[in-house]
């Protein structure tokens, strides 16, 4: 039990090892968008040059728009800024594509020669003779949209023939206004050698809008390798790539070497010493780890320590606080202290009773000063009396008057 136990998570490791092994290492100066944002800032990108023809393209945190959905016939590019040198790579690339109805543009992702200085922010229908591998996607045969493939080698002027039979493969694919983001995964790998491009091109993206345009998004082009071809790394023993065309010799060797044990193409030896390869690439990525989690632990605690100085002079302000706090809390419980005492008690008593003599005193003047204002004051009786008699005697006098002057002789002229 303790032997199979033992086999059984020896066999899991390995399975574990392997499958780091050959995970895929990204080019960071040639990548961007693989860790969410597409820069630091918004005005450049590190290890990439954007142009643009008729506008110049925008750049957001987490997308650059090479061509703008409200104008057309405008171009935008993107060129890596160092040639890439690896054999076996692998590049991811997102992108999105809004229009109108009817809407058209050309999208192309490069990996020639001399790119920025041959194609710039030239299509596949413009650029002339180039050197190297394109795709290319656009509305094709109008099926909705295609995917292209395009291979020169410097001789074939593309913008004078006939561009839709160069392709060497095509696909259809309709990627326009699709609600989210499409992915293209290319790859060259020594198992599926099948046409070789050589080292030395550099990557690029183009893209070219019509009258009624569609506006390319770019969110993510992240170039990886093979972990075993990273720097830094020791290759796993493979099998050569020009094996399979260089013809066995061994039937001209001496027969008697032809009769000794071929110890060196043993199976099992094949497999332990591919297997300890792949240990060392473990422990060497191990290591990596280790170095990389003690760089983090070390700017973690420089973080930690920056933290705690810069809330020292807070704690010395919270300490200043709680004193203040502490003393006004002490004279509030002095002053319940003389509350409780007697002789306060006494005073408080006397201007209570003094408040109440006062009080009573000022009412009762009040009162005695209301009733001489009262007694003082004169009678309206007597003079309602005055004016009613004086009234009557201007009546009587009046009604004497009229008749005697009706009684007086009258004069006649």
């Amino acid at each position: 039990m303790v032997r199979s136990w033992s086999i059984t998570n020896f066999l899991i490791l390995a399975s574990a090892f392997v499958s780091v092994a050959q995970a895929d290492t990204i080019i960071e100066k040639a990548s961007f968008g693989h860790n969410g944002k597409i820069s630091r800032d918004k005005n450049s990108i590190s290890g990439w040059l954007l142009h643009g023809t008729g506008h110049i393209p925008q750049q957001m945190s987490d997308r650059i728009i090479l061509t703008p959905p409200h104008t057309g016939n405008k171009r935008g590019s993107l060129w890596a800024e160092q040639p890439f040198d690896g054999s076996e790579w692998s590049v991811d690339f997102q992108f999105r594509s809004n229009g109108e109805e009817g809407g058209s543009g050309n999208l192309q992702l490069w990996y020639v020669k001399d790119g920025l200085a041959k194609i710039s922010t030239g299509s596949i229908y413009t650029v002339g003779p180039f050197d190297g591998f394109a795709l290319t996607i656009d509305m094709h045969g109008g099926r909705g949209g295609s995917v292209r493939g395009f291979l020169n080698d410097g001789t074939t002027n593309y913008n004078n023939a006939n561009v839709d039979s160069l392709a060497f493969g095509h696909c259809d694919y309709s990627y326009r206004n699709l609600g989210r983001l499409s992915l293209i995964q290319i790859k060259q790998t020594r198992s599926t050698f099948e046409v070789f491009l050589p080292t030395g091109n550099t990557f690029g993206i183009t893209a070219a809008s019509a009258d009624n345009p569609d506006s390319f998004e770019i969110f993510k082009f992240a170039l990886s390798v093979p972990d075993s071809a990273s720097p830094g790394r020791q290759p796993y023993q493979r099998r050569p790539y020009d094996s399979q065309q260089i013809p066995s010799n061994r039937q001209n060797e001496n027969p008697k070497r032809q009769g000794e044990p071929n110890v060196a193409n043993n199976p099992v030896d094949n497999r332990l010493n591919d297997l300890q390869n792949r240990f060392q690439v473990l422990m060497g990525m191990t290591e990596r780890l280790l170095s990389e989690m003690q760089s983090l632990s070390s700017k973690v605690d420089e973080r930690h320590q920056d933290t705690l100085k810069k809330l020292s002079p807070s704690r010395d302000q919270a300490g200043q606080i709680e004193q203040r706090m502490q003393r006004i809390e002490n004279m509030l419980q002095a002053v319940q202290k003389e509350m409780k005492d007697s002789e306060l008690k006494k005073q408080l008593n006397k201007l209570q009773d003094s408040l109440k003599s006062s009080h009573s005193g000022v009412i009762d003047y009040l009162q005695s000063t209301s009733h001489e204002i009262r007694s003082s004051t004169p009678r309206m009786g007597f003079f309602i009396f005055l004016m009613v008699a004086f009234q009557l005697s201007l009546a009587a006098s009046y009604i004497v008057y009229k008749r005697r002057r009706s009684n007086m002789p009258k004069k006649f002229l």
